[in-house]
């Protein structure tokens, strides 16, 4: 009987082998899970809320974080795949897939009567030297800001969207990814990049392959006059905090008048504050655009702008954009330079931005304001397009983890050669070189090691409608002539990921190789699961 009976007779305890086979058959129902999405060639998973709503998606974040998971086991293994996300951006699946595999491979040995311990001990040898290796393979990358490799950057935003949505859709993302990223990415190329100042704006129009990079910013609002223009050329952008509407006292008082005249002096009175106002920012109009009619001027307020406030500034023929999102403010100004005014006494010529093109566009009952045509722009927004919310959640997912793939390679100055081809690399490694150096029962966590690491090339093969076990050979026997290989979703045959233009991400290998050992180790280190909490004492 367990000690733990003895200090408390209702407790529930699952014994050694049974707590094994708990975690085991956990970790091998999240991997059958996952398994069919990997790839390009993955299938997709239809996520239905308890409202009837329905998701579309091959995101692997995306399904653990939406899917109600109740196995302890399987919940501690999607919380490691999505901090993994979180960390890195990509390899979700990734992970869960070899945590699962690393299990499924102890199994056998464990039936055989083998302890965990030495298993474990054999990952941990494994895992150290996998890593040295990833030290080995991974290609550096020109990330200079006059020597970028662009073709590069453009290859692993196209390998990180085609996992996501459809070859066409991710072709044409492609550009519009790497291009974004390279937009905002501060000048000097150790200066870290802000993703959040790329905007991501959605519209319910047209095709998602209609998607594109707009090189400025979008709002999600228009001008609140109908005399105000609808398009204009050569605009100064003043971006402003600024409240350009009658505000009440925050003192309660009364006022006392003997005649009509006297009431109307103190409307007026009241009245004149925020009429100066918008007379000094006409008075700016004015002096900048100097009676030149091709100039135009456009105010973005964070604050509010009444109707009167509003007539006054359309009939100066300004464009006036009141209650401005404070993000888009951040962005506005990176976007067309300037700076941010926050009083009246601030308005000088200095403080305006500039663009070339400031135009509305109405879809349906919904106004979008487009700021275009800026120098030198340090945000710039990607405006995704689709038919309906299914597309155009699929396209956001997919772009925020292109975007972060594209950042990664700035970041780590190095890639590293995909379609499996590091796994299968990693493996032969492990069974031609760590393993002759390794004495004793290790050896067995080693190849039990060594043969998850395959399981990447083995389900890519499998969504590809091609035999599993056949690739896996062919894979291993091209790389031990010497070649770089990994393998073509399209043909099932070996080929060059360099030559093709696969590319993963440095950071997402090196923290899988480093996470998903861990966590399998402590599975299978765990002898006995206890349901013995405080809560308990109520029964």
């Amino acid at each position: 009987m367990s000690g733990v009976k003895a200090v408390n007779p209702n407790a529930e305890v699952m014994g050694k082998q049974m707590a094994l086979m708990m975690n085991i058959n956990a970790a091998k129902g999240m991997l059958e899970v996952l398994k069919t999405n990997l790839g390009p060639r993955g299938t997709i998973k239809m996520l239905v809320g308890g409202g009837g709503d329905i998701k579309l998606t091959k995101d692997g974040n995306v399904l653990l974080r939406e899917m109600q998971i109740q196995h302890p086991t399987a919940m501690m293994i999607a919380r490691t795949a999505t901090a993994q996300d979180d960390i890195t951006g990509d390899g979700t699946s990734t992970t869960v897939l070899l945590i699962g595999e690393l299990l499924k491979q102890c199994e056998r040995y464990l039936g055989e009567g083998l302890h965990p311990r030495v298993l474990v001990e054999g990952f941990e040898l494994a895992k150290v030297a996998t890593l040295e290796f990833l030290e080995t393979f991974k290609q550096e990358v020109a990330t200079g800001s006059k020597d970028i490799d662009r073709e590069l950057i453009r290859c692993v935003a196209r390998t990180a969207l085609s996992t996501k949505v459809p070859e066409d859709t991710a072709e044409s993302l492609t550009d519009i990814v790497a291009e974004a990223v390279l937009c905002v990415r501060p000048e000097g190329e150790d200066g870290a990049v802000d993703l959040h100042m790329v905007e991501l704006m959605h519209m319910k129009h047209k095709f998602s392959s209609d998607t594109r990079l707009v090189q400025g910013l979008v709002l999600d609002h228009g001008a609140r006059h109908p005399d105000m223009k609808k398009h204009a050329e050569n605009c100064f952008i003043l971006t402003c905090n600024i409240s350009l509407e009658y505000e009440r006292s925050e003192v309660n008082a009364g006022f006392m008048y003997s005649d009509a005249a006297q009431r109307e002096k103190l409307v007026a009175a009241e009245r004149k504050f925020t009429d100066d106002r918008v007379r000094a920012v006409i008075a700016l109009k004015k002096k900048v655009c100097d009676g030149h009619p091709e100039k135009n001027f456009v105010v973005l307020n964070q604050k509010g702008i009444d109707p009167i406030s509003l007539e006054m500034l359309s009939r100066e023929g300004i464009i006036g954009l009141r209650r401005a999102k404070k993000r888009n403010m951040e962005r506005l100004v990176l976007c067309c330079g300037g700076v941010a005014v926050n009083a009246v006494e601030e308005l000088v010529p200095e403080c305006l931005g500039w663009a070339g093109l400031v135009y509305e566009h109405v879809l349906g009952e919904e106004k979008y304001t487009f700021v275009e045509q800026v120098k030198n722009p340090y945000s710039c927004t990607i405006l995704i397009k689709g038919q309906n919310d299914h597309t155009i959640a699929q396209v956001k997912d997919a772009i925020r983890d292109g975007l972060r793939a594209v950042n990664n390679v700035l970041t780590d100055k190095c890639v590293v050669p995909g379609a499996g081809a590091f796994e299968v690399a990693a493996a032969s490694n492990l069974r031609q070189v760590v393993k002759k150096t390794v004495q004793g029962r290790a050896k067995l966590g080693i190849e039990a090691f060594a043969e998850a690491l395959l399981v990447v090339p083995k389900t890519l093969a499998e969504n590809s409608g091609f035999d599993a076990q056949e690739s896996n050979i062919n894979l291993t026997d091209e790389y031990e002539k010497g070649n770089i290989c990994g393998f073509d979703v399209l043909t099932g045959e070996p080929m060059n990921p360099v030559m093709n233009g696969v590319y993963d991400n440095y950071l997402v290998k090196r923290q899988i190789i480093h996470s998903a050992p861990i966590i399998a180790s402590q599975l299978l280190l765990v002898d006995e699961v206890l349901r013995a909490g405080m809560n308990m004492r109520k029964g």
